[in-house]
This record gives C-alpha cells, structure tokens and sequence, in this order.
C-alpha cells in the first residue's frame, strides 16, 4: 500500500476533502463521475490508495487490480450498460498509463464508459 499524495485530487476525494459524485465504494474502490464526460455514462474507478499508473498498481498490488477490475464491471452492470454475465448492451474500459498516453491525473483510474455508440480507433 502507498501513502496518500497530498497534491492528488483523486487521493483527496478519497479522503473525503473533495465531494465528487459518487456511484459506487467498496473497501477499497471509489467510484464516481467524471467532470468531463466523454459519453453519456462516464464513471471513474480509483483505488482508495495511491498508485501511480496502471502497471504500478499490478506490480504492487495484483489483488487490488482485480478488486478495481470487479468494481468497473459492477458499476457497468449498475449503470444499465452490463450484465452480470456479459458486455451488453456493451460499454469501453479504459486506462490510461504515463502522460504520453493522455493520463493527466497521475493515481490509476479506470473510465466506464458507455450510452451511445463507441467507435474504434477512439478518436
């Protein structure tokens, strides 16, 4: 486990001093919508504790990224885009690693995204 980062918004929210728009929590998940969607469902999918990117994460911590992988899929099936046992009616999960890939927020975060047609390349 990795200390909190003073500076990381995402470290913030988890510790309660900003308010995002939750959707769900579990031990050690949060998940709330993002303040810039890019579809009509866009959720974010953190770990409660700090880790810099994608592959930081699976390195320390292969539980937790399976725990984090859990709770994007439930939030899939409770936002309508999942089910239990699949994809439909279908939605995208995506992580960004390292800025040259676009992560601006430098604490993993997964994106649920879904409610309208997503094409492929992604824009």
């Amino acid at each position: 486990m990795t200390e909190a980062a003073p500076d990381c918004v995402f470290c913030r929210m988890v510790a309660g001093e900003i308010t995002p728009d939750v959707v769900a929590e579990t031990a050690t998940t949060l998940a709330f919508r993002d303040l810039d969607p890019q579809a009509p469902t866009h959720v974010l999918v953190v770990p409660k504790t700090h880790h810099a990117t994608i592959g930081a994460l699976a390195a320390a911590d292969p539980v937790l990224a399976a725990e984090l992988l859990a709770a994007a899929q439930a939030v899939a099936v409770q936002e309508g885009l999942a089910t239990e046992a699949g994809p439909e009616p279908g939605w995208r999960l995506v992580a960004n690693s390292g800025p040259g890939a676009g992560q601006t927020v430098h604490h993993v975060h997964l994106h649920v995204l879904g409610g309208r047609g997503l094409g492929w390349p992604p824009g």
